[in-house]
């Protein structure tokens, strides 16, 4: 059985490019370097119209940390109502709180206000204070599944714990290996873990195609996308 591949997308190009490469879903995000932040309404619609293949949007109002105010979550949960609205399967999200335990209230609250959708529970599960505690507090939640690089920055290095979460979880939630996954990597990490789901970003950073620079701008316009090759060979190592 084959194994499936999320791919993150932070912009339309990238969602189609991602789509034709075989991704069998996208997380939709914005800011990269932030992290990614909730997509704009226009690329919202723009992917709920045009794209087939399921698509998960991120509802982070900000980069930073997961400790929300009562604006911020009052954001979320008006951005959650919209993703409904458009029809999209699913979306990422995640809260903590200041001790950096999971904020189980609000999770559970947004998962209800989810309905339907699939709600996976992002990286802010990595910087949760007990991670097998953390694990069943989401389980509680009603939560569908997690993204995890191990409490690491790349999963590869996070494996073992991975592969623990997996075990642990006895299928009460999908565990989802994501961050540094290529396909340099992806079959030793699947194969490792026992995962069904594994996340990657496929990143490719693309120069402007301007034919005029401004020299007095002290900034270099970079875009980021995905490697199509990458996905296709993500893929095939999955099969």
């Amino acid at each position: 059985m084959s194994v499936l591949l999320e791919i993150a997308v932070f912009n339309i190009e990238s969602a189609f490019a991602a789509a034709n490469a075989g991704a069998d879903r996208l997380e939709l995000c914005e800011n990269p370097f932030d992290g990614g932040t909730t997509p704009s309404y226009g690329f919202l619609k723009n992917v709920a119209t045009n794209i087939s293949i399921p698509v998960f949007p991120i509802i982070r109002p900000r980069g930073g940390d997961f400790l929300y105010s009562n604006a911020e979550y009052q954001q979320i949960c008006y951005d959650i109502e919209l993703c409904k609205d458009l029809g999209f399967k699913g979306i990422v999200c995640g809260l903590l709180q200041e001790n950096g335990t999971i904020d189980h209230k609000r999770t559970a609250a947004l998962v209800a206000l989810a309905g339907d959708m699939h709600f996976t529970f992002h990286r802010a599960f990595d910087r949760a204070i007990n991670p097998l505690k953390a694990l069943e507090t989401i389980i509680e939640t009603g939560a569908k599944r997690i993204l995890t690089s191990g409490q690491v920055p790349n999963a590869f290095d996070g494996k073992e714990l991975i592969r623990q979460l997996i075990q642990k979880a006895e299928n009460r939630i999908i565990i989802m290996p994501g961050s540094g996954v290529r396909s340099n990597n992806i079959k030793h990490l699947q194969t490792f873990t026992g995962a069904k789901e594994l996340h990657s970003s496929a990143r490719l950073f693309v120069h402007s195609m301007m034919q005029y620079h401004s020299n007095l701008m002290n900034e270099e316009m970079i875009n980021t996308m995905v490697d199509t090759s990458e996905i296709k060979a993500m893929k095939d190592l999955l099969q």
